[in-house]
């Protein structure tokens, strides 16, 4: 049947919250409340309570999407609480951002799993728990006991009083033990130093292998349930676009469809097996209506032009992030100028689990269950809610792990629809998007056109900078170069919060946003996966017209900044830089500063010059991520993203026509396959600064440093995303 949802767009974005990140969140409080709870079980604050069993339990306020994060913040509370790890088990947090939001000051509560910075972000509170919970088992031993506090000592899930030599486990103290109502005041000054780590720096296994080993593991796309029906969904080409007319009644004809369902996102089609919707997705036939879709004329060949001669306009609208000196009379005065223009195409997150998500929904409409795999359960709840106008604390989520995020599933677009549907029909609604689908429904990193200028003085020292972004998004997104002049302040960054390395003292950056209607959201690496494409590149420039070594150029800029010098040098070293190459191959290098986290890469590339195409040999990578909760996995992951921004750098495009990306499925997106791999080597600084994260900083210096290492092998510079084989044929042929 037809149904007649009576949702409109407008009500249905408005009640979904859009795509925003709109948070406004109170204070943290470290303790709920509740001192004993049943069976024996003591919860001391928000973050862990044990059990008489001496069992641990720490809450995980992020999403595990293989970054190993239900591993890292348990070990980090284990680390304070000196617990026996092999007792240590996790759950995972309510959606509570007053409780458990991020408080990283780029997110200010925010709970949300994002930018590389949920170890930063819990850092500090998880410590700050773990520290209460012991110090409030050892006050109870003490008064117990009947001896001063200051004669206990703990070992792993065990006080010990060393004078009598009693030991008593954490789990018979939970027998006697009151929680007070206030808490110990504890502190940075109350916690261990990195010395005295017993569990953070050493490596423990990952918590969520053996289950992906064993296929037990459960991800949002395995969830079953009694009188469960599913769903496909034909996406919308482009925000706007509305299905006009449906050929419901033939779809209708396919065994096991139930209903076909035009709504504001597309069309949607029940069955009672996923194959019977997607034989009736494949049968839809639908006329859209475009005339509230922006992007309806969107084409991302012709934007590309469109983009620079609206940055170069001098009347442009330019949104300004950073300005120190006076940049443009320095640049005016210079004695020599440099000038580039760089680009970078719409790049689609390829996470390996397409959308999903299952939705139950009550016969009244006011409250909810959600199954699935978020990057930020309270947006999920916020979204249902927004689209039964009702209230967060009636919806329910549960969290699954994420076959692959990359900043996909923030969005709750598959929440909203799953629920939409599963009100409308009342009944439990599985979503399940295609690669097909799922391609149709990106939300792409923007599209890119940055224009760079510099300034020379007679000497060749670099006395001014330019650096203008023009993007679908300027501000959320988008993250310029990072640069620190000479004696001044920081230079804006993603959300104006960044740490900057490179000392120049006149500098300028901004933005000019071209809203042409694209759903555009963060990507792996943020805005520093494109604009350190254009700033590393850009300096190589500079140092070519200035007859410097890239490296000793980098490492004269980062002087004043020892753990910048540090990656550098720790990256060429790797690499041995000063080694001459074969005449086929070079090295380029690039650096990068991501949300704390230092890292330099050295790429060894050669050029096929027929076909155009870039062989990376070797990537040499260095990373300072301050203090290193897990080893293993923080490598891990600075690997992972070395292959993303090498995939990212070679052969990612997603091309728009008409506001419809054209691109339907890996065969046409393509992405690294294995024989395209090089040898990555790693090297981790680990150092005392506070833990600044791993899971994005291997994206950004990439594309550069292959970029710089073909202008170096073929004299030919490269200044557009990706850096793929007819691109690199007409350059070389320019």
């Amino acid at each position: 049947m037809l149904l007649d949802t009576k949702i409109s767009r407008r009500g249905f974005i408005k009640g979904a919250g859009a795509l925003t990140f709109s948070f406004a969140f109170g204070g943290l409080a470290t303790r709920p409340g509740a001192a004993l709870a049943q069976e024996g079980a003591a919860k001391f604050n928000a973050w862990v309570s044990i059990a008489a069993n001496d069992i641990v339990t720490v809450v995980v306020p992020a999403a595990e999407m293989g970054q190993g994060v239900i591993t890292a913040l348990p070990l980090i509370l284990a680390e304070e609480l000196d617990a026996d790890w092999a007792k240590v088990r996790f759950e995972y947090a309510p959606p509570n951002p007053k409780i458990y939001g991020n408080y990283h000051r780029l997110f200010n509560g925010a709970m949300l799993d994002a930018g590389s910075l949920t170890v930063p972000g819990y850092w500090l509170p998880l410590r700050i728990g773990g520290a209460q919970a012991r110090r409030v088992l050892m006050d109870n031993v003490a008064r117990q006991w009947g001896v001063p506090l200051e004669e206990l000592s703990t070992e792993p899930s065990v006080v010990v009083h060393a004078k009598s030599g009693r030991r008593i486990s954490y789990g018979e103290v939970v027998k006697f033990a009151s929680v007070p109502d206030e808490l110990p005041k504890l502190g940075e000054s109350d916690l261990k130093r990195p010395s005295q780590f017993r569990l953070i720096g050493k490596d423990a296994p990952r918590v969520d292998v053996p289950s992906k080993v064993d296929g037990s593991a459960k991800y949002g796309i395995d969830v079953r349930l009694p009188g469960m029906v599913y769903a496909s969904v034909l996406e919308s080409p482009m925000d706007g676009a509305k299905p006009a007319k449906v050929n419901a009644e033939e779809v209708m004809r396919v065994a096991g469809v139930t209903r076909v369902i035009p709504m504001p996102f597309g069309v949607a089609v029940i069955g009672d097996t996923v194959q019977a919707t997607r034989k009736g997705r494949a049968a839809l036939k639908v006329d859209w209506d475009f005339s509230d879709a922006a992007a309806k004329n969107f084409d991302s060949a012709q934007a590309i032009a469109e983009y620079a001669r609206h940055g170069k306009d001098p009347n442009a609208k330019a949104l300004e992030w950073f300005t120190q000196g006076d940049a443009a009379k320095a640049l005016a005065g210079a004695a020599k100028l440099v000038s580039a223009e760089y680009t970078s195409e719409h790049c689609y997150h390829a996470q390996m689990e397409p959308m999903n998500c299952v939705a139950r929904v009550s016969e009244d409409g006011k409250s909810a269950e959600v199954w699935t795999g978020t990057q930020s359960n309270f947006l999920a709840t916020v979204t249902a809610a927004g689209v039964l106008k009702t209230t967060p604390d009636r919806i329910a989520v549960h969290q699954h792990l994420l076959g692959g995020g990359y900043g996909r599933r923030i969005a709750p677009d598959a929440v909203a629809q799953a629920v939409a549907l599963a009100n409308v029909t009342k009944q439990t609604v599985k979503l399940m998007l295609t690669r097909e689908d799922d391609l149709a429904a990106a939300r792409p990193r923007p599209m890119t056109c940055q224009l760079v200028k510099a300034g020379l003085d007679a000497n060749g020292r670099l006395v001014a900078w330019h650096h203008r972004m023009v993007a679908e998004n300027v501000d959320a997104i988008a993250a310029p170069p990072r640069f620190k002049a000479t004696g001044g302040k920081d230079l804006i960054g993603w959300r104006g919060m960044e740490q900057l390395y490179y000392d120049v003292p006149n500098m300028l950056a901004d933005g000019v946003r071209e809203v042409r209607g694209m759903r555009v959201q963060p990507w792996r690496g943020i805005g520093a996966g494109y604009t350190k494409f254009a700033a590393e590149s850009f300096l190589d420039e500079i140092a070519h017209a200035t007859g410097k070594d890239p490296l000793a150029l980098r490492l004269e800029l980062t002087k004043n900044h020892p753990r910048a010098s540090g990656v550098l040098r720790a990256a060429a070293e790797m690499a041995d830089w000063s080694r001459p190459r074969p005449q086929d191959r070079a090295l380029g290098i690039a650096f990068a500063d991501y949300h704390d986290t230092l890292t330099a890469g050295v790429a060894e590339v050669s050029v096929d010059r027929k076909t155009g195409r870039i062989r990376v040999h070797n990537y040499w990578v260095a990373a300072d991520p301050g203090i290193v909760v897990q080893p293993s996995n923080a490598r891990a992951q600075l690997e992972g993203a070395v292959v993303y921004g090498l995939s990212a750098a070679l052969t990612e495009e997603l091309t728009v026509k008409a506001g419809a990306i054209r691109q339907s499925n890996f065969h046409e997106y393509r992405v690294l396959r294995m024989a395209d791999m090089p040898e990555i080597h790693t090297r981790i600084l680990s150092t005392d600064n506070a833990p600044s994260g791993m899971g994005e900083v291997g994206v950004p210096a990439v594309a550069p440093a292959i970029g710089n290492a073909v202008f170096k092998l073929t004299g030919k510079r490269l200044r557009q995303l990706p850096m793929s084989p007819e691109r690199v044929q007409a350059v070389l042929k320019a």
